[in-house]
């Protein structure tokens, strides 16, 4: 099994995070996969970004629970990140599951309600998952783990992954508790053993956020399913340099 690449809000060490040009250049490079966070608008439409302001990643101040979606869209979301891309806009997911029509990448969806409730959110993502018939190219993961309880009730064809900081005693034992099929620890806290006994038990393991040429090459080696990185271009090439051996 070949280690994927998934671009963790999309090429995000190139390009401005959680936007299209991150997206489409982690397309352009060859990743298998693009990772990203959604949250609710006050209109109750879901966006792509990460923190609950939307202060550090666009021109504008406040929460984003505080903006309607016609709102968020007048922000620049792009020159913050070395000035140029300043065209880019806050996506919807909607906009992001059309573009994912004519590509074959995977989409990780984190859930970003751990310290926010978002009503409702899980039912508008599956919801629009199942209308665009990717259920086979997503994963949904997240810090909030009743979250993702309720994500495997709703929908069990629908991989949930657990995201957890610290090392968990036998974390196969309790994704399955909660419906969950693969695991997203953090690099730090993760080590060959549990990849090992991890993935022979049929729990994916997928690292994240991996930006040093040297832990991608090891976790390869270790055989996870896939790394999570800003990087998706650095990390093909230590891919390639592997398997060349």
């Amino acid at each position: 099994m070949m280690t994927k690449i998934f671009a963790h809000r999309g090429s995000s060490g190139t390009h401005p995070e959680n936007t299209f040009p991150a997206f489409m250049e982690a397309e352009r490079v060859g990743a298998d996969g693009i990772e990203l966070d959604v949250q609710l608008t006050k209109d109750n439409k879901l966006v792509v970004i990460h923190d609950h302001t939307v202060n550090r990643t666009t021109n504008g101040t406040g929460n984003v629970r505080d903006y309607t979606l016609n709102e968020l869209k007048q922000l620049d979301a792009g020159s913050w990140f070395k000035g140029d891309c300043h065209d880019a806009k806050i996506p919807t997911l909607q906009e992001v599951l059309t573009w994912m029509q004519h590509n074959t990448l995977f989409l990780n969806i984190e859930l970003k309600n751990v310290t926010l409730e978002l009503p409702n959110l899980e039912e508008l993502i599956l919801k629009e998952i199942e209308r665009y018939n990717l259920a086979h190219r997503v994963i949904i993961s997240g810090f909030n783990h009743y979250s993702l309880r309720k994500i495997h009730e709703l929908n069990p064809d629908i991989e949930c992954a657990i995201l957890y900081l610290e090392k968990l005693f036998k974390p196969w034992d309790y994704a399955a508790i909660i419906g969950a099929r693969g695991l997203h620890p953090h690099s730090p806290k993760t080590d060959r053993a549990m990849i090992t006994e991890a993935e022979q038990k049929g729990f994916p393991v997928r690292v994240y956020t991996v930006n040093q040429e040297e832990r991608m090459k090891q976790l390869i080696e270790y055989g996870c399913s896939a790394i999570i990185t800003d990087y998706p271009g650095k990390a093909l090439n230590v891919r390639k340099m592997v398997h060349k051996r």
